[in-house]
């Protein structure tokens, strides 16, 4: 598949070999970004359908929430036990076992609508995410080295962040026009999808490997607390925690809160708020991408203080406008939040120990996607949806307000960067995406 050269050692320590050619690199590179896309896509397809298995199944909110965050566990799962051992095993000898997961998934959905399979199937689906989005940004970033040799990152920055959470918000559109355009869309959606990953893994079979396999002790990903800025590190969870609170929110209950707040039962309306979101995270990035991380933070941080507002006066009002630009503005502010968080993040940790920093952002902007959501359908089902996403709206507002006071008194601690150290970070920071 490759031909063989001296290795070389990248900042992560992983040894490299070399493309038979440029032309072959750029089409790998293509491929590997399509099928990036695709799997997160897959990933988010149950959103706008989540109304059709509780009407199915008489899931209540409390099981649609609980099978969305099966899903983070298994994300959770894979990247601390294997989303970092490409680097010495081989990128495609991991995306390929991820895209496995990724088709028994489908399977299973295809199978079954009971809430047990629903469960296992986003639990795989999570497994094979955690397993993908790292792996996949550092192939595309090595691969885009070997055809555009020399240039900067912006291509491939571009394209991974197009491919994640372009594809996290393309599966909501998809799923949700087939939900009312073909017959039995709990399986149809998925065995379309279900071809796609198969040819997603035909494809990666046979793109060049870019790293040389060789022997390493493993371990898993540790968490790391860097002890020289501590409290600086602990708010910068914070405020990841509170960005993937906002897109746990729009991938999970998003449905349920256009159905009961705001009278709007469509699944191709619930599929295209959760897009936008999702659109408004990538257009943040791309646009604002190359300002300042601490620029990035502070406008993320208050974009999102400004989105849990107007998801309360919609809440209060049932105004369907002002939840639509709350979808934006929040998704503009947590992709900006969330790349201001990675990158301080990292600047902050030893040189030894920046991965396992990274790490415990990670954990703590994946619990946010979970636990929020579970609490808001725990109160949605005692006592009703339009109470409970007040309340969540209000926690966030002041949490937001403290993490910003306390981000303000401990901006001393950030280390500025250099454009190497951003590079690499930004690299990092893709796997979370």
């Amino acid at each position: 598949m490759s031909s063989r050269t001296t290795p070389t050692t990248t900042h992560a320590g992983s040894r490299h070999v070399a493309t038979r050619s440029p032309g072959q690199a750029r089409a790998a590179f293509w491929l590997v970004a399509a099928a990036f896309m695709a799997v997160m896509a897959f990933n988010t397809l149950p959103t706008p359908l989540w109304p059709l298995y509780q009407r199915e199944n008489g899931m209540s909110t409390v099981s649609v929430t609980l099978a969305f965050s099966a899903y983070v566990l298994g994300v959770l799962i894979s990247l601390f036990l294997a989303g970092h051992i490409s680097d010495w095993r081989g990128r495609r000898q991991i995306l390929l076992p991820a895209v496995a997961l990724e088709i028994v998934a489908a399977i299973i959905f295809v199978s079954s609508t009971a809430l047990p399979a629903l469960l296992v199937a986003r639990l795989l689906g999570g497994l094979g995410v955690g397993l993908f989005t790292a792996t996949a940004t550092a192939f595309c970033i090595e691969l885009h080295a070997r055809f555009r040799p020399g240039h900067p990152l912006r291509l491939a920055d571009g394209v991974t962040t197009t491919a994640n959470l372009g594809g996290l918000g393309a599966g909501p559109i998809v799923s949700g026009i087939l939900a009312v355009t073909v017959p039995g869309p709990l399986t149809t959606v998925y065995v379309v999808f279900l071809v796609l990953l198969v040819l997603a893994a035909i494809a990666i079979a046979f793109v060049p490997e870019t790293v040389e396999r060789h022997h390493r002790p493993y371990r898993p990903q540790r968490v790391v607390v860097p002890r020289s800025a501590r409290s600086r590190y602990l708010l910068l969870g914070l405020a990841g925690f509170i960005a993937f609170t906002l897109l746990g929110l729009f991938t999970s209950l998003a449905p349920q809160i256009l159905g009961s707040a705001l009278g709007v039962s469509s699944p191709a309306i619930a599929g295209l708020v959760t897009a936008l979101a999702f659109a408004s995270a990538v257009a943040a990035q791309l646009l604002l991408g190359r300002a300042a991380p601490e620029r990035q933070l502070v406008w993320g941080h208050w974009s999102l203080g400004a989105a849990f507002v107007l998801l309360l006066i919609s809440g209060m009002t049932g105004n369907l406008v002002v939840f639509l630009v709350g979808a934006a503005i929040g998704g503009a502010g947590a992709g900006l939040a969330f790349k201001g968080v990675m990158i301080s993040a990292r600047s902050l940790a030893e040189p030894g120990s920046r991965g396992e920093a990274l790490a415990g952002r990670f954990l703590a902007s994946y619990l946010g996607m979970a636990l929020p959501v579970i609490g808001l359908a725990v109160v949605a089902d005692a006592v009703d949806l339009e109470v409970g996403l007040s309340g969540l709206s209000i926690v966030m507002i002041v949490l937001i307000a403290l993490t910003a006071l306390g981000l303000a008194r401990t901006r001393h601690l950030t280390e500025p960067l250099g454009a190497a150290a951003t590079a690499a970070v930004y690299r990092h920071a893709g796997s979370a995406r």
